[in-house]
């Protein structure tokens, strides 16, 4: 029998358009045939998305057929944003989405710590503090004895600390300490209500020539120790390589901008061996454990079976294997293992539904549903095969209705959602966590990568006299005239949400401001009213606005006007709607980007209100956009007036209508036009203005000059964000004009001061400060001011992108007087 592979479908699906079912060819069907007949799992652990080599998950899960999940330790909260101005626990909730599509099409399952991306960390010691080291090491554990995998693979190495992102040491070193603890019975206890000890066979440290150093020293290298896979595999039935399709699983990484090119020919990947069982065979990673439904008591019979439906599959009609997968079905259901029978009842499940063409789906009428509401549920059923099925009510077990072939039979149901029912919201943010940890008290849900849906339908389908069932998540569709049919989650939302309009509000002064807060109905014919709370110290006027919305979905905004304390404070503004006695304090987020499913997130109805002693120029500003980021509106707040200019629109012409130019984060390393536009841009330099350049990375420049005089970029930052600062110029105007910057500005910053400083730069620049993490060599790069012409060119490495939204003072200041240089 010819072997087949099951990526057509997985190609195809690659842009995601809100979910569309699975409707597998019979290729495809063969191929989970293939998985369904394999026992043997792997566990490639790593720190955050985009660490997992893709190449390695897709070659195990659809070459070797093995059950191969990507345990990631973060969300990848820390990161930077490349399509939009999402940080934090947004991008952490964008960066969930693109592994879960990832894994879609390298086949691999996907599985989450508790631990928080806090930002980059130089050593695994520093990791290690922040996170709760038995916090992430039970997570881990956990892990282990839910996935029961036979081999571990480590991305990273466990004994180079200092080389590499903190988190990814970290997550080396965990992964074999839980090796050697995960089948102790004292090692966390309490997990062992609802897993059992397990110990994994063998782990590997997936090494490569960039641990080396370099390929030659790679080449060079003693490799007595280490396995060597072949994974540059050709699926000739689809004309793909396997790297082919790893770089489709590592394009959906497009927050990071890992868009990838497949190669193809021949390819091999290392495998270092440190515990465990050691291999004869080099290239077998799962010798001595047998793979086969032998593995398990009960198994053979059912083997014995799966195998001849393999062997006789019948690529031309599929359902002539229903009887004999029902059959197996059945007796899966009396193993005794629960890990292999829960895992291998889904397998088996969904193959039946494709041999037979078997549609099943509950529709709902709307995409958002308030709690208390009540929402039509359509369910379509549809048996493409000449096999006699019924569809028994989940209800009543008597009633069964027939199913013929390809008749459409449909059901219309009402589903009211209770009051005490969840919010959809990802579950991992419904507890305030700490920097370095998320909340998840059910043992049950820690490490599940998707929101957790309690709106489902099981459909009661009894075939031969059997009955399976099939749960699936109700869901709202619609026809998009450009993208056709699209799938969205079914949410539970608030019966009202609010928000207010600006996240900062800065009052240089102790004039009032308004603050416009936006009223979103959850369901109709709602009325309240809303109010704003505000520190002691604070006025807020009026108390509180009534308001009415008749339909869903409806907006109102309701205008406070708040008059600050008269000292300097931060303080937090706080939207609270009352309805018939009961709070909501809620603001709801949409994520909605084209290659991930749409996500909702709720988060308390705040914003930051800085009395702050500042001052500015009122300088007219023109921004150029670079990867995304929510620096103009904070620029706004300063007072200055900010125009957003495209690439297009810089001329000598429009330029001269402004103060000073800004380019947002990374905009030489996504923004082509710059490249042409330099001459012009150092013109309006040179005429006496002002250009601040924030930070790029090594990767990619549009152009070599970026700057009016020689500058080299590196990798270096300063990622303690409390690190003492030090003036190098103590007299120069951006530490003293129009605001006099002291020490007291660089406390309260967040996850880190700054990145990618440059590491040279020519004598016409002047470094302005200096700092450092502990242990480490001064970096003086983080803020460069070279006088050209008439006017001041500015390179930042400052994270004003992420102190900006966050209301760090000092941040504001500092940024004043860049603005104000010159002045």
């Amino acid at each position: 029998m010819q072997k087949y592979y099951s990526f057509l479908f997985l190609l195809s699906s690659f842009i995601v358009f809100g979910q569309r079912p699975q409707k597998p060819n019979a290729v495809e069907i063969y191929h989970q045939i293939e998985k369904l007949n394999f026992l043997g799992s792997v566990l490639y652990v790593a720190a955050h998305p985009d660490d997992e080599n893709t190449r390695l998950i897709s070659y195990l899960s659809n070459e070797k057929n093995a059950r191969t999940g990507y345990l990631s330790l973060t969300r990848g909260d820390g990161g930077q944003n490349l399509i939009g101005p999402e940080l934090r626990e947004l991008l952490g909730v964008i960066r969930t989405q693109e592994l879960i599509e990832a894994r879609k099409i390298d086949c691999g399952e996907q599985l989450f710590s508790r631990a928080n991306d806090f930002g980059y960390s130089k050593t695994p010691d520093e990791t290690l503090q922040i996170w709760d080291k038995e916090q992430v090491l039970s997570d881990v554990i956990w892990a282990i004895r839910k996935f029961q995998p036979d081999v571990i693979i480590n991305r990273f190495d466990h004994r180079s600390p200092g080389t590499t992102h903190g988190h990814h040491t970290a997550s080396a070193m965990l992964s074999l300490e839980a090796f050697d603890k995960t089948n102790d019975k004292s090692i966390f206890p309490n997990q062992l209500q609802y897993v059992s000890t397990w110990q994994p066979k063998r782990i590997f440290f997936n090494t490569s020539w960039w641990f080396y150093g370099s390929k030659e020293k790679f080449e060079k290298a003693d490799k007595t120790n280490l396995s060597k896979l072949q994974i540059g595999v050709y699926y000739e039935q689809f004309g793909k390589s396997n790297q082919e399709i790893a770089a489709l699983s590592r394009s959906c990484h497009q927050s990071q901008g890992f868009g990838n090119t497949g190669t193809r020919g021949e390819e091999d990947e290392y495998l270092e061996f440190l515990k465990g069982d050691n291999l004869n065979d080099k290239t077998n990673l799962f010798e001595g454990i047998d793979t086969t439904w032998n593995r398990v008591k009960g198994g053979n019979t059912i083997g014995t079976i799966l195998e001849n439906v393999q062997k006789n599959f019948d690529f031309k009609n599929p359902e002539a294997s229903i009887a004999e997968l029902v059959k197996a079905y059945d007796l899966i259901q009396k193993l005794e293992d629960n890990h292999w029978k829960t895992i291998k009842s889904e397998e088996i499940k969904k193959i039946i539904a494709a041999c037979a063409g078997l549609y099943l789906e509950a529709v709902a009428d709307v995409q958002e549903v308030a709690l208390g509401s009540k929402t039509k549920v359509k369910q379509e059923v549809i048996n493409r095969s000449s096999v006699k099925m019924n569809w028994i009510s989940s209800i009543d077990n008597s009633k069964k209705i027939e199913l013929p072939f390809n008749k459409v039979v449909n059901n219309n149901i009402e589903v009211e959602m209770e009051n005490n029912d969840p919010y959809t919201n990802p579950y991992y943010l419904n507890e305030k966590g700490t920097e370095g940890m998320y909340v998840v008290n059910d043992q049950r849900n820690i490490g599940k990568p998707d929101v957790i849906s309690r709106i489902s339908e099981t459909f009661l389908i009894e075939i031969n006299g059997v009955t399976i069932p099939f749960e699936k998540n109700i869901v709202y569709k619609y026809n998009d005239d450009v993208k056709g049919e699209v799938y969205q989650p079914l949410d539970i939302v608030p019966v009202a949400t609010s928000s207010i309009q600006e996240k900062v509000y800065i009052f240089p002064n102790n004039k009032e401001k308004a603050v416009v807060v936006k009223i979103k109905a959850g369901k109709e014919n709602i009325s309240g009213s809303v109010k704003l709370e505000v520190p002691q110290n604070w006025i807020v006027s009026p108390s509180s606005i009534p308001f009415t919305l008749t339909k869903k979905g409806e907006e109102q905004l309701a205008v406070f006007n708040v008059t600050p304390s008269k000292e300097a404070s931060d303080v937090t503004l706080k939207s609270i709607i009352t309805i018939d006695g009961q709070n909501y304090d809620k603001e709801k987020i949409d994520i909605n980007y084209p290659h991930i499913y749409k996500q909702m997130v709720l988060k308390p109805a705040e914003a930051n209100a800085i009395k702050l002693n500042i001052k500015t120029k009122g300088e007219k500003i023109a921004y150029i956009m670079g990867a995304g980021d929510e620096v103009p509106k904070s620029l706004m707040q300063m007072g200055y007036e900010v125009s957003i200019i495209k690439p297009e629109d810089i001329t000598n012409e429009k330029l001269q209508n402004f103060d000073v130019v800004m380019t947002g984060i990374r905009a030489y390393n996504v923004v082509t036009a710059l490249g042409f536009k330099q001459n012009i841009l150092f013109d309006f330099v040179k005429n006496g203005k002002t250009m601040i350049v924030q930070y790029n990375t090594l990767d990619d420049l549009v152009t070599k000059e970026i700057a009016p005089f020689p500058l080299k970029i590196s990798r270096d930052r300063v990622t303690e964000e409390n690190a003492e600062v030090r003036f190098l110029n103590p007299n120069h105007p951006i530490l003293n004009t129009p605001n006099k910057i002291t020490s007291e500005d660089f406390k309260g910053w967040k996850q880190e001061q700054g990145l990618y400083y440059p590491s040279e730069w020519d004598a016409n620049f002047t470094p302005i400060i200096s700092s450092n993490d502990k242990g480490e060599k001064a970096k003086d790069g983080a803020i460069l001011v070279a006088k050209y012409g008439k006017g001041n060119y500015i390179y930042t490495g400052i994270s004003f992108f992420r102190e900006l939204p966050e209301g760090v003072p000092g941040a504001f200041r500092l940024l004043a007087n860049m603005i104000a240089i010159g002045k």
